[in-house]
């Protein structure tokens, strides 16, 4: 698993984040999983194609999601993770991985990113593909974001 590669995706995050409102961000734990897997309440996934394959999934506790949302929203309260707040969580999946993309074009590799998936649910296990992915835990005062990159190469 090359570092430069999976970098992009870590630092995406990192640089989006505080333009929508969530700073003083720092990175956790770093774990090695057998395959793309996301167990948390929120997941967003985005395919990634063109000189790198696979996928990238943003995990995060409800809770959580609800809190970044209303940051992303000037702070309008967030009760419930309806269509506004699922939307905003999804667009931030997207841009991070858009900023990223932008970063592998920096250093020659191309990379199209799908539109995101989000998918919700208590007790629900995402696996995306079968390959070696490193997930990257950013925490945040909204809560914890899990950063999952599976790359094909």
């Amino acid at each position: 698993m090359d570092a430069k590669l999976i970098s992009p995706f870590i630092d995406g995050v990192l640089n989006v984040l505080p333009q929508l409102g969530l700073s003083q961000l720092r990175r956790g734990n770093l774990v090695l999983k057998d395959r793309l897997t996301a167990a948390k309440e929120v997941s967003i996934l985005v395919g990634l194609n063109l000189d790198l394959q696979g996928n990238v999934a943003y995990a995060m506790d409800e809770a959580t999601a609800k809190k970044a949302a209303s940051a992303m929203m000037m702070g309008m309260p967030v009760a419930e993770f309806d269509a506004m707040a699922q939307s905003a969580i999804a667009e931030l999946a997207n841009m991070a991985a858009a900023h990223a993309a932008s970063l592998l074009e920096g250093i020659g590799k191309r990379v199209n990113i799908s539109p995101p998936t989000l998918v919700t649910g208590k007790g629900v296990t995402v696996r995306a593909s079968r390959v070696k992915t490193l997930a990257v835990e950013i925490i945040t005062p909204a809560g914890t974001i899990e950063v999952n990159v599976g790359l094909e190469t």
